[in-house]
């Protein structure tokens, strides 16, 4: 049997959905992995798996040029005929699905990792967008598996009538590696508090900056981090210079992008996410528990299904860096909350977001 996974990174494919492609394998799957091409696909192909090369647009509207890509893709389908194809992000779910229905795969399963900046981006075209995938939603999703990673996701798309009930499965997350991610004790020195994401204004990257700045000014000794790098293909990415600046300006550091998280980890006491994204759930807010490191974040859709106020964290409202700039001064001057907190955090990341326990869950909706 074969199952083709197609999303609009390879570096999402490696970065998330690796262990998946390995549980199919093992379980006497042909893994076919399709994406647009990047640095991180030769990785899967050294992986062992094979990679189909789709050139996809992500943000281009030109209804002409997704009108071929659509056709294009069709046709791929009509050739490898899969048994089961799985979906992630927006494009992908919508032309996958409509090309895996149109020739005749058995099984389609379409995962919504956070409904991000469609959802949470005023103006026109955002608008406009969401008003049209609540028009097509219904009947490119209908028979079909939809996987959620948070509660609110799936009541949006229950209320809405995009699905119905017997669709949909809650899986929170992708799964983390707890072996990978193992509590750590805090390094000496300054409290260092971590941003690390995509540099995306909706990550909460300025409440981040405007936070540091004013426990500066309140002569709070701390250093503030981010790691992450640019995104040219998403029309929310912080400018390169923006970067460089408050770097200049001495607010924030910024280590670029990094590969080896569980190290970044280590170098850190608190991580802090003040997205209003519309997320899944936040991988690093996961990770960050799993090594013991206490967390900070918005009560957002995706944030709030992490953090137990008090137990692993503390959450605060999206939008307000001085309610941020506040929980993270506790947390900063409190070193046994710090440790309180990140025990919690090990406890909970083991019980809920084991890898194990992920793959399981969606290698079951292949059966």
């Amino acid at each position: 049997m074969k199952a083709l996974l197609f999303a609009n990174t390879g570096w999402y494919l490696y970065n998330f959905r690796l262990p998946l492609a390995k549980g199919l394998r093992d379980k006497g799957w042909e893994v076919v992995l399709v994406s647009p091409y990047d640095e991180y696909c030769p990785k899967l192909i050294k992986e062992g798996f094979r990679w189909v090369n789709f050139p996809l647009s992500r943000k281009g509207l030109n209804p002409f040029i997704e009108l071929r890509t659509v056709f294009s893709l069709i046709r791929f389908y009509l050739r490898e005929r899969p048994a089961a194809a799985q979906h992630f992000t927006v494009k992908c779910i919508l032309y996958g699905t409509l090309a895996a229905k149109l020739s005749g795969v058995y099984r389609i399963i379409n995962a919504v990792t956070g409904m991000g900046y469609i959802f949470s981006k005023d103006g026109l075209n955002p608008k406009l967008l969401r008003y049209f995938l609540g028009w097509v939603y219904r009947p490119i999703l209908g028979k079909t598996e939809v996987i959620f990673q948070n509660g609110d996701d799936l009541d949006h798309f229950l209320k809405s009538g995009w699905i119905v009930s017997k669709q949909a499965h809650l899986i929170p997350g992708s799964g983390v590696d707890m072996d990978k991610f193992t509590p750590a004790p805090e390094p000496p020195g300054i409290v260092t508090v971590l941003l690390a994401s995509r540099m995306l204004w909706p990550k909460g990257i300025q409440d981040f900056v405007d936070a540091a700045r004013i426990l500066q000014t309140g002569k709070i000794r701390a250093q503030f981090v981010l790691v992450g790098d640019t995104d040219p293909g998403n029309p929310q990415a912080v400018p390169l210079q923006a970067l460089k600046d408050w770097e200049a300006e001495g607010i924030v550091k910024w280590w670029g992008w990094e590969d080896n998280m569980p190290s970044i980890y280590q170098k850190v006491h608190i991580v802090c996410l003040p997205s209003y994204y519309r997320e899944g759930v936040p991988r690093t807010l996961i990770e960050a528990s799993a090594m013991g490191r206490p967390i900070v974040t918005t009560d957002s859709p995706g944030c709030r299904e992490v953090v137990r106020p008090g137990k692993n964290g503390l959450m605060v409202p999206a939008h307000d860096p001085q309610a941020l700039a506040e929980a993270l001064k506790t947390l900063i001057l409190d070193p046994d909350l710090r440790k309180r907190m990140g025990l919690g955090g090990r406890s909970i990341a083991v019980r809920e977001y084991s890898l194990p326990m992920i793959l399981e869950k969606t290698l079951s909706l292949y059966l």
